[in-house]
């Protein structure tokens, strides 16, 4: 691993707020500092000052490559990740920059940190270090040759695969990534309670469970509405994929935790009603939409749909603590310039498209509404099949 000397680190505290090219037309006035090796750290440091502020604040944390960066949980992922778990012993078999390790240490007696890359082993060594994780255990192997040698029984073994190929491309089928979980879980299951798996949000959950045969329970997690990561547990007994219980969670920045519980056997055997456009319009969030909660979320919360296949909800009075984005409907129009512009003196609005024949750009290219404002529009389907846009503002 590269240490860097007081004036180098005094360098990335000085320059990590400019841009790197910036930084660089100047390294000649550096002829004594290796300023493409700093600008490597500086990048990595800004890349993480809103996903890992405490690794991005702290002047002696060490950065690996960016993308290793990129890779890495978020804290508030990792943080809620931790949550899920506890025990005596942890085993995380692809341990990266350690992150998920650092969180897990809370939570367990002991963690093994596991990294077949020796630079980003060692790195995440000296990090632990600096934030005092005594309990941590970092291991330069790969996954399959620490299994080989370890004779123990892990509370939970935590897997979060690589998802980059040979030429960098994304990739998110298990048997594409690396481990091949699917081939290891017997051996998994011989030297630990449980499995934690983390996937890409990519990957089709009902395919997951069929190909994994072990989830007891599924987390869909987004971090302010976004997707991050879909964790499983596995155990040796399990219910039917149609029973295991997935859980769709929004991580807000307010610290409120939006949460929806349901099977598959729910979403299939739950009742709908449909209607036209009520007082109030409702948008999932993210999670909920990537868990499949469609249908169970209509009737959980007696909101209509608008059309099988929107995914919008109507009601006539506001539920105040929907999971996702609640508006006001004032209006319904046709998809017409003339219609709409009326009804925008700005001539500019947010737009969203649900289950519609055209993408968002398409509709400012042929009506000429800017993106911005305090209207909401909303080009949809509605329960006649036909096009219609809904003209709200944030309830």
């Amino acid at each position: 691993m590269r240490t860097f000397t007081q004036q180098e680190k005094k360098f990335i505290q000085e320059h990590q707020h400019e841009e790197a090219a910036s930084i660089m037309l100047q390294a000649k006035r550096y002829p004594h500092l290796p300023v493409q090796e700093l600008v490597q750290q500086i990048r990595a440091r800004q890349k993480a000052a809103q996903k890992l502020p405490v690794w991005a604040n702290h002047p002696e944390v060490v950065f690996p490559m960016a993308v290793s960066v990129e890779q890495s949980s978020s804290e508030t992922a990792a943080q809620f990740k931790a949550s899920l778990v506890s025990g005596e012993l942890l085993i995380d078999l692809t341990g990266g920059f350690g992150v998920d390790s650092f969180y897990f240490s809370r939570q367990f007696t002991q963690v093994v940190h596991v990294e077949q890359n020796t630079e980003l082993q060692e790195i995440a060594q000296h990090n632990f270090s600096l934030f005092q994780a005594q309990n941590i255990q970092s291991i330069n192997t790969t996954a399959e040759d620490f299994l080989s040698g370890f004779d123990g029984t892990a509370d939970i073994i935590y897997l979060d695969p690589a998802r980059r190929g040979g030429t960098n491309q994304k990739l998110h089928l298990l048997q594409d990534c690396s481990p091949d979980v699917l081939h290891l879980l017997p051996l998994l299951f011989s030297k630990a309670k449980a499995v934690l798996l983390k996937t890409s949000p990519m990957l089709d959950i009902d395919l997951a469970l069929e190909q994994l045969q072990h989830v007891v329970k599924v987390w869909v997690v987004a971090v302010q509405n976004e997707v991050k990561e879909v964790l499983y547990l596995l155990a040796q007994e399990a219910p039917q994929p149609n029973r295991v219980e997935r859980v769709a969670v929004n991580l807000l920045s307010t610290e409120v935790t939006q949460e929806l519980n349901f099977t598959k056997e729910d979403e299939e055997t739950a009742m709908v009603t449909y209607s036209d456009p009520g007082g109030f319009l409702y948008e999932p969030n993210a999670a909920i939409l990537k868990a499949g909660a469609y249908r169970y979320l209509s009737q959980h919360l007696r909101l209509h749909k608008l059309h099988p296949n929107s995914h919008l909800y109507t009601s006539p009075a506001l539920v105040s603590d929907f999971p996702g984005r609640s508006f006001r409907c004032l209006s319904v129009s046709r998809y017409n310039k003339k219609e709409l512009l009326r009804q925008l003196p700005e001539k500019k609005a947010n737009i969203t498209v649900r289950n519609f024949p055209e993408s968002v750009a398409g509709i400012r290219k042929k009506t000429g509404i800017r993106e911005g404002g305090h209207t909401y529009l909303f080009f949809t389907t509605d329960m006649h099949q036909k096009s219609v846009v809904l003209i709200c503002q944030k309830a």
